[in-house]
């Protein structure tokens, strides 16, 4: 991370075995003086130091961003052809099944940052120090954030609470439901946001703020409106607020801005590789948005993966700002800057212009995985449309806080009052889900929020309903798990 400094490096000292596959099945294979933990934690520097461990996996929620759009109805796969990055190709299709690296990969990055959060927690009250409850409160931050992640995309799985899941434990883990996962993840959000501070010295440090907007939104999800409304409100207090210029958020200047609630950090100055890519302290998802053998300004060459479509592009209303700081149309601003570049598989004509490779960053290892941008997870723009959509949805509606908040967004987006909503009920319901599409095209919201809503199905092609709300349990778990768990519903292994 560029502010807080998170290097694999120091992780060896705090990394343990999960029987949650990862990278390869040599994962497992770790060397036994890596867990024991009787010669650790006996210093606040111990702490600090596994808590860098589990703030590290934050940055493989890279492929959470890039697949989670690329299964709405705003990108298609792309890439270089139709069996490049299969995985990826068959999420897109709605053809994903059990056995699907990139899903796999997913669960099992998740798992071990709740595993490297519940190290810590593990062994909280094992040595005492000033400033302890701060190390806590984060770790237990980070454990909901994996676990919402985990919820979002498998539904049921194995909770831990301050123990570590290691190899050997599948035999006794059951998957737990998700309504019992969510309880644990509002636990640990409201622990987080009593105890940490509003804002931190240091760059990407959870604060209060993000606690409490971690909060609404699991809230949401769980369509617990009038709690959702109550958390949001807390942060829109403040201390955030929007930028003035929707066009600097998603640069390198606007990076931890007054508008970021919670900020992913990245850094372009240690190289990775393709063999382990959840090892790069660079975006990699930023390298794979990018345009297929580019040769002009502005921009570096990319892999034309996670390609907007023409129907998104045209979403937008006349006037409204955010389009062209959104999504690049390739064809337009090749012929006006001499640009060149190849067309890719499902070319559209159009790119992820929010997090695509730019010129001018150093890139250190390879130009594809090692990008600086950092991913801007909570927006106060998106705190904004989900509280509007709480405020409208609760039992006993205040819609004309709902219409404060989503015209907050949409004044930004065209610069006066002329496109204010002033529709009331479902009508109103109906302009803040077309909001949010606009608003968070191509930060990975889109897909998710079209199930929790129940509009997938008629956005979303090849979409079945009682079996697309949900992604497999990677088959490999479930072997592991001696074939215990039953599968998500429409789903065989």
């Amino acid at each position: 991370m560029r502010n807080l400094n998170i290097k694999l490096i120091l992780i060896a000292s705090v990394i343990t075995a999960t029987f949650f596959m990862s990278c390869s099945d040599d994962f497992v294979d770790v060397d036994p003086t890596n867990e024991n933990s009787e010669d650790y934690f006996n210093s606040e520097e111990d702490y600090q130091l596994a808590l860098v461990g589990a703030y590290d996996l934050l940055q493989a929620t890279y492929l959470n961003v890039m697949v989670g759009e690329i299964a709405s109805d705003n990108t298609l796969a792309g890439g270089e052809s139709a069996t490049d990055t299969p995985g990826i190709q068959e999420i897109d299709n709605m053809t994903h099944g059990t056995i699907n690296q990139q899903l796999r990969d997913i669960w099992g990055w998740m798992f071990s940052g709740v595993n490297r959060a519940n190290y810590i927690l593990e062994f909280q009250d094992k040595t005492d120090f000033n400033g302890k409850e701060q190390i806590i409160a984060q770790a237990r931050f980070l454990r909901a954030y994996y676990y919402f992640e985990l919820v979002k995309w498998f539904g049921d799985v194995p909770l831990a609470v301050d123990q570590r899941l290691l190899f050997g434990d599948q035999f006794n883990a059951e998957r737990t439901p998700k309504a019992e996962v969510y309880n644990q993840i509002e636990l640990d959000l409201i622990f987080a946001a009593e105890t940490l501070p509003a804002t931190q010295a240091e760059n990407g440090r959870i604060t209060s703020g993000a606690a409490r907007a971690l909060l609404g939104k699991a809230y949401l999800y769980q369509n617990k409106f009038t709690e959702a409304a109550a958390a949001f409100d807390l942060v829109i207090a403040g201390p955030y607020d929007l930028v003035t210029d929707y066009a600097t958020i998603f640069e390198q200047e606007g990076e931890n801005s007054v508008e970021s609630v919670f900020e992913v950090q990245y850094t372009d100055k240690e190289g990775a590789g393709f063999g382990c890519l959840q090892c790069s302290e660079g975006n990699v998802a930023v390298g794979f948005n990018g345009i297929r053998n580019y040769s002009g300004p502005q921009f570096d060459s990319g892999f034309s993966f996670n390609v907007p479509v023409q129907e998104v592009y045209e979403a937008f209303e006349p006037g409204d700002s955010r389009r062209d700081v959104a999504i690049l149309n390739i064809v337009e601003f090749a012929a006006a800057n001499g640009a060149t570049y190849n067309e890719g598989f499902e070319h559209t004509g159009f790119y992820n212009k929010k997090y695509i490779a730019r010129k001018g960053d150093a890139n250190i290892g390879d130009a594809a995985l090692t990008n600086p941008n950092n991913y801007r997870s909570i927006r106060f723009a998106d705190v904004l449309l989900m509280a509007a959509e709480a405020h409208n949805r609760k039992a006993t509606p205040n819609d004309a806080l709902a219409q404060e908040y989503l015209n907050r967004v949409r004044r930004r987006a065209f610069g006066d009052t002329n496109h204010d909503i002033t529709a009331t009920g479902a009508a109103l319901t109906d302009f803040i889900y077309d909001e949010r599409r606009l608003e968070l095209v191509g930060e990975g919201h889109r897909f998710f929020d079209l199930v929790r809503t129940g509009r997938a199905a008629q956005n979303i092609p090849g979409f079945t309903t009682g079996k697309n709300e949900l992604f497999p349990i990677p088959a490999i778990e479930i072997q592991l798990a001696g074939n215990r768990w039953e599968q998500n519903q429409g789903y065989t292994n």
